[in-house]
């Protein structure tokens, strides 16, 4: 079976979310990349990283705060 990578931009397609958002994402630790490029060090996600977005779509709907999400991620609650 082949896994899916994807690069930022095709997160922001799939999701929905914006370049500024998915890279704060990165920043304060919610997602993480799952490698990067030899040739340019573009960082890939896999769809692991989709589903996580997706959780943390439907938790911000119900106005879940960003920490909050992050606490739950941390402690295997998410």
């Amino acid at each position: 079976m082949r896994l899916s990578m994807y690069l930022i931009g095709d997160l922001a397609s799939k999701t929905g979310l914006s370049l500024h958002t998915l890279n704060y994402y990165l920043r304060i630790g919610l997602i993480e990349e799952v490698g990067r490029s030899e040739t340019n060090n573009y960082r890939f996600f896999d769809d692991s990283t989709v589903d996580l977005l997706n959780r943390i779509i439907a938790l911000r709907l119900q106005r879940v705060p960003i920490q909050e999400i992050k606490w739950r991620k941390e402690n295997g609650i998410l």
